[in-house]
């Protein structure tokens, strides 16, 4: 439908005159135009309008505020590297001599071992066993903390990885940086508390893995994807090209002092409230967004540390916002699923994170942040010590939900530390297992949260991130 737009005089926000097609406008470029028009759309475009419709009736206050944790907390912000697909445990940070000796023969009727072709030496003051995959990681083993113990519920991608960034397999619930921006708020006002860094794909299980759920919306994580090559296209419709941003204060202004009229007499909407803090977000987003992404800010020599690839730039752009106060960043790497050309594939999907993760873990040292920043690397679960059960010429493993590896490194981390161990094979956490309620309680505990008192009332119920379970992992801690 095409709507007439009548205007005798250019417009006040200076700089655009009438022209034709300002006569003839499409329903989207009218709705595009007029409103707020302000890149609000952006953020409600990065945070889904159905889950922002989906709050509760309650009251909500100016919710991205920072606020007070329930106790000293070491670290103040999360980056979260998301190795979707399961990457092979026994490959990487659980090195098993015994699995290697059998390589070829039937173990425990579970199938035939596969050896691990990648080899394991110590480093640093701690002796830490890495997997040379991670060779240049390994330069940081005295700021690790590998959790070789982990376990989950149920070996399937979409469900694991939901599961362990909400921690449920049925009701959908809130993830893990939206518990901990509705506990903390964020220090910087001008940007979404939680960012979730994405190669242009979305992960198994979607939205889910970054959604508020019952919570306010706004707490929702923003996806970002970084694949775009520049900033406007990470982000579209940042900025509004026909309305100036005092026009826009004005226009957010008149809007808040609607809703305070309306408040007075009526219940306050958190679906409403929601939505209007997103729309303030985008307004202030439009100067703060440009400069955070903007990666030609950084010195050559920092680009380079990182390399110009997927992973180092996002890696990069996760040190940028924590570094301006953004509470949670989660970048996702995916392609870990490897049940064929293990050695292959592992070396190249490690090599992608490998150097980048080393970086990001010098940066944040030297720009004394990483005592003040919680680095976290895994997957949804791992594989099995035994080759694939699908037979291929090549193999490689098949999934594992009794067994996988968890690295820290950070604020409230105590460095150079493997708490846990699995079987001779691998095949099962046994000492000090370590189930996804667990490691979620341990990184509440990391920002000065306790994981039972962080609490949402919700359909007569009080939710938390940890459902009825979860145990702090004391010996990782600093």
């Amino acid at each position: 439908m095409l709507l007439p737009v009548r205007s005798d005089r250019p417009s006040a926000c200076g700089g655009h005159s009438t022209q034709l097609a300002d006569y003839f406008l499409t329903r989207r470029q009218f709705l595009e135009r007029t409103g707020f028009g302000l890149g609000s759309l952006a953020l409600a475009g990065i945070l889904d309008p159905s889950d922002l419709a989906a709050a509760p009736a309650a009251p909500v206050t100016n919710s991205l505020s920072p606020r007070s944790s329930h106790f000293p907390g070491k670290a103040k912000a999360v980056i979260h590297i998301f190795a979707q697909g399961a990457p092979s445990h026994v490959d990487t940070w659980d090195p098993k001599p015994a699995l290697t000796k059998m390589d070829g023969k039937t173990i425990g009727g579970d199938g035939v071992a596969m050896g691990s072709p990648f080899s394991f030496a110590r480093h640093g003051r701690s002796g830490l066993e890495v997997s040379d995959l991670f060779a240049r990681t390994a330069a940081h083993a005295d700021d690790l903390a590998v959790v070789r113990s982990m376990w989950t519920d149920i070996p399937a991608h979409e469900a694991a990885t939901v599961f362990m960034n909400t921690g449920s397999l049925r009701l959908a619930k809130p993830s893990l940086g939206s518990w901990l921006v509705y506990g903390l708020g964020t220090e910087n006002q001008n940007l979404p508390g939680f960012i979730a860094l994405r190669g242009g794909r979305l992960p198994p299980g979607g939205a889910a893995n970054y959604q508020a759920a019952f919570l306010p919306g706004v707490f929702q994580g923003a996806s970002i994807n970084t694949l775009a090559p520049t900033v406007p296209q990470m982000i579209p419709n940042i900025r509004n090209p026909y309305v100036s941003a005092a026009e826009q204060r004005r226009q957010l202004d008149f809007v808040h002092q609607l809703n305070e009229l309306h408040a007075r007499n009526l219940q306050r909407e958190a679906a409403l409230e929601t939505r209007l803090e997103s729309y303030e977000i985008a307004f202030r987003m439009q100067a703060e967004a440009m400069d955070a992404f903007d990666l030609n800010r950084e010195s050559a020599e920092t680009r380079a540390a990182y390399g110009n690839t997927e992973q180092g730039r996002q890696l990069l752009v996760a040190r940028r916002l924590v570094e301006r106060g953004v509470r949670v960043v989660q970048v996702w790497h995916d392609g870990w699923d490897h049940h064929q050309q293990l050695e292959q594939r592992l070396t190249q999907k490690a090599g992608e994170i490998d150097g980048p993760l080393a970086a990001l873990l010098g940066d944040l040292k030297q720009r004394g942040l990483l005592d003040s920043t919680l680095v976290v690397w895994g997957g949804e679960f791992g594989r099995k010590p035994t080759k694939d059960r699908n037979g291929f010429e090549d193999p490689g493993r098949d999934h594992n939900a009794k067994a996988f590896s968890v690295v820290l490194a950070g604020g409230g981390v105590k460095g150079g530390t493997v708490h846990g161990a699995t079987d001779e094979f691998g095949a099962a956490a046994v000492q000090d297992k370590v189930h996804v309620h667990d490691l979620h309680a341990t990184i509440l505990h990391c920002l000065g949260l306790d994981h039972t008192k962080l609490t949402y009332r919700f359909n007569g119920r009080d939710f938390r991130l940890t459902d009825v379970a979860g145990q702090v992992v004391k010996p990782i801690l600093a």
